[in-house]
């Protein structure tokens, strides 16, 4: 008995060594399958800083950026502005190389909000500060030039219907609501066009605090975009591309991506044709990884 029990005492170190192992974290590829599909896309646009200096100047920001994922080689299209919120809205410049009002830019094709709307998706542009909606008039820090679906003249009606304020923003973000396809634009002074980039930081902290309290967040299928129409022209145009949802982690994607990409992204996300220069642009769906519904 004295000899069984030497015996079992001598093998207990060797069963402790065999024993089953505690689970681990999943990696990658199971935490991804984990993760519920993205259904709702959101866009930010902030304006006219370069990679750097927005990583430099919006903390919280670039926070996300390294909590979540962010792309260091996207490029915008090219300068001034307008031209670049309209091939984010509908996958092409149009030819449009100035920042002139929609009266002057009248354009027959679809965005990507009309063409949800025609598809029986939901969608929607929060545009901060503007006095009615769909304006096409410059009032105060509100300008049309970074609202580009008032510059799509086929759209009018749907425009009017679904291009709202921030108020709309925060009452649908909170029930739920936000759009399959969805922009949000901050006014001139919380855009870092007229304001600082700390004041653009601290708007978008705001507008997200208010996200990650929403049940769209909560469950999972929403993803969020930050971006800016261009740099400064001290970067070769490219800017900070934060990509915000669960099945992010600390990723840095070096793949050449551009404001196509994004036109892609809309599309991929609410199962639609793709719009114009969307069929030929790398995928941001695929280079991040999302998982799609």
């Amino acid at each position: 008995m004295r000899r069984l029990s030497r015996a079992l005492l001598a093998l207990l170190p060797l069963l402790a060594c065999t024993a089953v192992a505690p689970a681990t974290a999943q990696s990658p590829s199971t935490a991804a399958r984990a993760v519920p599909p993205v259904t709702k896309l959101l866009v930010f646009v902030e304006e006219n800083h370069s990679l750097d200096q927005m990583r430099a100047g919006m903390p919280y920001t670039a926070g996300l950026a390294e909590r979540y994922g962010q792309a260091t080689d996207y490029r915008a299209i090219r300068h001034p502005s307008l031209p670049n919120y309209v091939a984010i809205a509908g996958g092409s410049t149009y030819g449009i190389a100035d920042d002139a009002l929609p009266p002057a830019h009248r354009i027959a094709g679809r965005s990507v909000f009309g063409q949800a709307l025609r598809n029986h998706r939901t969608a929607a542009l929060y545009a901060e500060s503007m006095p009615v909606r769909c304006g096409r008039a410059n009032a105060g820090p509100y300008a049309p030039k970074h609202n580009p679906w008032t510059y799509f003249a086929r759209e009018r009606t749907a425009c009017v219907a679904h291009d709202r304020g921030m108020r709309a923003f925060t009452a649908d973000t909170a029930a739920g609501r936000l759009p399959r396809v969805g922009m949000v634009v901050p006014n001139l002074r919380h855009d870092a066009h007229d304001g600082s980039l700390a004041t653009a930081d601290a708007w978008f902290k705001a507008q997200m605090t208010k996200v990650f309290a929403g049940p769209d967040w909560k469950s999972g299928r929403l993803a969020v975009v930050l971006t800016a129409d261009e740099d400064n022209r001290s970067q070769g145009n490219t800017v900070l591309t934060v990509v915000i949802h669960p099945s992010q982690d600390h990723h840095v994607v070096t793949t050449r991506l551009t404001h196509y990409s994004l036109t892609r992204l809309y599309d991929e996300v609410a199962r639609l044709p793709y719009l114009r220069n969307a069929a030929t642009a790398p995928s941001m769906a695929t280079a991040f990884g999302l998982p799609l519904g």
